[in-house]
Order: structure tokens, then C-alpha cells, then sequence
């Protein structure tokens, strides 16, 4: 029988939701035009992304979010749009305005991905369990949820952890890298019935691996349970392209993804610049 330590879920930050979208185009269109429909969908209502002014002049928190728009190249579909948003229904807005907006008219839909921004808290999770059962609690307890609280919201303030539930579209990067996976449930592989402190120890060995691309590449991990039928969505940033294929290399080698990791299609391409 599985044990409430084993199924104990990491906890997790949530930041900005995301929408991938994949299309194919109704007809052919020159660069040119693509260009200007492309620059027309990106000031619309919805899709525009704050100006550093209007970002500098909210104190009190990241700004609303971004879209940027990405010719597929070497894929089935034509074009991968991209949109954060501060809420679901701002992702609606989003999504709602590129529809009508005139680059929308030539789009067929071919794969969406809704998420979330995620961090997980693996290793903390593990820890203040741990604490938990030297005294003689459990996870869950008014002593571990007081613990939680105060840990998660020093977490969240951080730089680090910021940057990845409110990710900035790097200006210096125009190569983008999109795959959703998922963690293996079988029964001689199943995630889920490791133990936290298994997984813990995994996740902190495969963010090492990732780590070692920092100012190569930008990784976006986003969190799909309950959204999407994938569990998590991978979006990676690059100046060279051959960076996705080192990255990725490097990373089905480590042992959580060797073991544990089913990946769905990649779509890789070049932002259009507006």
C-alpha cells in the first residue's frame, strides 16, 4: 500500500499563466506581410507587452505580461504564439484579440498548451516533512502549514524564483525551443510513488544539469496539471540553436528524465521581431 509520506505532493509556486499556440496558415504569405500582421496582432488590446516605463512604474509587482509570436522552422505548423498573462482571463484576452485581430483571419489552430508558471519546492517540501516527523507530526499540521507559509513567501521574494514565475522575454535570444512532457506512471516506473526525499534528490541533480546553460540558454518551466492533458511545458530561449540540442542531450542522461520522462513534439523556430 502506498503510504501518505510517498504520495505527498511537492509544494509549488504559481506565477504567470501561459498559452502556447500552434498554427498552421491558410495560405501562403511573404515575410514582409507576415511581418507587418504579425507587428498589428502585437499592439493589439490583449497582446501588447508592457513598456520598460510602464514596468518601472509598478512598484508593487512584476508587470502583466508578454507575447511574442515565432516562425516554426522544420515543423508541421507555420507559427507558435506565445502569451503570459497575470490571469486566465487575461489569457483569454489575449487569445480572444489575436483571433480577430488580421493575422488571426489566416491562422488554423493546430495544438494549444495551457499552464502556469511553476517553481517546485522539492527540496523544502522534503525538508519540512522530515521536521515534521522528528517531533512527532505530520505534514499538514498547524506547526508544518505556520513553517510552509513563512519559507514559501521567503521563496517567492527571491530573485531567482522570481525570474521564473515572471519570466522576461530575452531581448538577445531569438531562438525558441517548445516541448511538453510529462513523469512516467507505470508500474516499474512510476513517478509518483517515489519518495519525496527520492525526488527531491533527482530534481536537485537535474536542475544542476541546467544550470551549467546559464547566459546560453533561458529555460520557462510551466506547470499543466489540471490544464492540459501534459504535465509540465518546457520553453527554452537561445542565441544558437545547437543549445537545445546540448541541453536536451545532457538532460535524458539525468536519471529522472532516463527513467521518468515522456516528451511530446518539439516546435522550434525564430521570434518575429516587431
Amino acid at each position: 500500500m502506498t503510504t501518505p509520506a510517498i504520495a505527498h505532493p511537492p509544494e509549488t509556486l504559481e506565477g504567470w499563466f501561459a498559452l502556447h499556440q500552434i498554427f498552421r496558415f491558410k495560405r501562403q504569405i511573404d515575410a514582409s506581410r507576415l511581418a507587418r500582421m504579425v507587428k498589428g496582432a502585437a499592439n493589439a488590446r490583449g497582446s501588447a507587452p508592457k513598456s520598460p516605463a510602464k514596468k518601472r512604474a509598478k512598484k508593487t509587482g512584476p508587470a502583466e505580461g508578454w507575447s511574442c509570436f515565432v516562425k516554426l522552422i522544420g515543423s508541421s505548423a507555420d507559427l507558435m504564439v506565445i502569451h503570459f498573462r497575470d490571469s486566465l482571463d487575461s489569457i483569454a484576452g489575449a487569445q480572444d484579440d489575436l483571433a480577430h485581430s488580421q493575422l488571426g483571419g489566416i491562422l488554423d489552430p493546430a495544438y494549444t498548451f495551457l499552464s502556469v508558471a511553476e517553481a517546485g519546492l522539492y527540496h523544502l517540501t522534503a525538508e519540512l516533512a522530515r521536521a515534521a516527523a522528528s517531533r512527532g507530526g505530520k505534514v499538514g499540521d498547524d506547526e508544518y502549514a505556520r513553517a510552509l507559509t513563512e519559507r514559501a513567501r521567503v521563496e517567492k521574494e527571491s530573485a531567482h524564483v522570481r525570474r521564473r514565475l515572471y519570466p522576461e522575454l530575452p531581448t538577445d535570444m531569438p531562438y525558441v525551443s517548445f516541448y511538453p512532457m510529462s513523469k512516467r506512471r507505470d508500474a516499474a516506473q512510476n513517478w509518483y510513488t517515489l519518495t519525496l526525499d527520492e525526488r527531491s534528490r533527482l530534481m536537485q541533480a537535474h536542475g544542476l544539469t541546467g544550470r551549467r546553460y546559464a547566459g546560453k540558454v533561458q529555460q520557462v518551466i510551466t506547470g499543466a496539471i489540471g490544464l492540459d492533458k501534459w504535465e509540465w511545458g518546457v520553453t527554452l530561449f537561445a542565441r544558437d540553436p545547437l543549445e537545445f540540442k546540448k541541453l536536451v542531450t545532457d538532460m535524458r542522461f539525468d536519471e529522472v528524465s532516463a527513467k521518468y520522462a515522456e516528451f511530446g513534439d518539439f516546435y522550434v523556430g525564430r521570434i518575429i521581431s516587431v
